[in-house]
């Protein structure tokens, strides 16, 4: 496959951020753009030199020159979608959760185990090159966690995106954002989660959320992680991982990565780009291209969604 021809779903704040990243990537040419509202789609397809645009998933699922797909639609479409794309015959990578129910999650990996196309899911967490600088001294022997701390803090009373925009769906701390951590606590310690808990502030009355949540977790070997997050943080945004180690204590924000003195460790040479995006989708392409399973495919991140699963039965419990 000389080059690999892709319709990106969602041309909102993420859906350019993936775009920006395959600029950096030889042989992959986006050919279709697909968005909710026609008028704001060409403008970004007139961007980025995207010749198709449509508001229809199934438009660009019928075209003879699309290979592969990436879903950055609303959380509530990610499971439909990436089947849908499956069943037209395209290899997928569905943004961040693969669903909203564990039910969804299941079929999604059961039809990519019946098509044997890539199915990837994008826990960037993964492909940061201040989480792979780490991954790799933990797989190396040289570091072992004890403890995770994590923040994932937002001021998001009303319902907007990353841009300030109004959404036309609504976010979920459990669901999407605990998600990158309960995944990235299974793949840094390279242990199963034996032990989870979550307990959950009051709903938001028109948005029908939880605002705040706290999650507990543990592994095999004893590990911990405490997850804080929140929607009412008026603050730094994003999501702040602290790792105590045995030999040593990191804080990673994004890319970045510091020590437990605030002092900057160069992760430059990591990874070919500094850019969590861009390593994901080159992992997406990549396994296309040597007909493998991806980094962070459906099978390897399923366990998460287990768990998240586990969490929200206990939530709805204390109701």
């Amino acid at each position: 496959m000389s080059t690999i021809r892709v319709a990106l779903a969602g041309a909102g704040a993420f859906g350019v951020k993936h775009l920006e990243g395959m600029q950096n990537i030889a042989g992959v040419q986006v050919t279709s753009l697909v968005g909710r509202e026609l008028d704001k789609t060409q403008e970004v397809a007139k961007k980025f030199s995207v010749g198709h645009v449509t508001t229809e998933l199934a438009e660009s699922l019928a075209r003879p020159d699309v290979d592969a797909v990436i879903l950055c639609t609303p959380t509530q479409m990610h499971a439909s979608q990436a089947l849908a794309c499956m069943k037209a015959g395209k290899h997928v990578q569905v943004e961040i959760p693969l669903a909203d129910r564990w039910e969804d999650a299941q079929a999604v990996a059961n039809l990519q185990k019946q098509t044997g196309l890539v199915c990837m899911v994008g826990h960037t967490r993964r492909f940061n090159p201040s989480h792979q600088y780490l991954n790799k001294r933990l797989r190396a022997g040289e570091l072992k966690i004890q403890q995770m701390d994590v923040q994932t803090y937002f001021f998001r009373r009303t319902n907007t995106n990353a841009l300030g925009q109004p959404r036309s769906w609504t976010d979920h701390l459990l669901w999407h954002h605990a998600a990158h951590t309960v995944d990235l606590f299974r793949y840094q310690t390279g242990e199963e989660i034996t032990i989870a808990h979550a307990i959950q502030g009051p709903k938001h009355p028109q948005l029908g959320i939880a605002m705040d949540m706290s999650i507990q977790m543990k592994t095999s070997s004893g590990a911990i992680c405490t997850l804080s997050l929140s929607f009412n943080n008026d603050g730094p945004l994003g999501t702040f991982f602290r790792y105590i180690c045995d030999n040593g204590t990191y804080i990673a924000r994004y890319d970045d990565l510091v020590n437990g003195r605030e002092e900057k460790i160069d992760v430059s040479k990591v990874d070919v780009s500094m850019n969590g995006i861009e390593l994901q989708d080159r992992e997406f392409f990549a396994a296309i291209r040597e007909q493998r399973e991806p980094n962070s495919s459906v099978h390897q991140v399923l366990p998460c969604y287990r768990t998240l699963h586990e969490l929200e039965q206990q939530l709805q419990a204390q109701e």
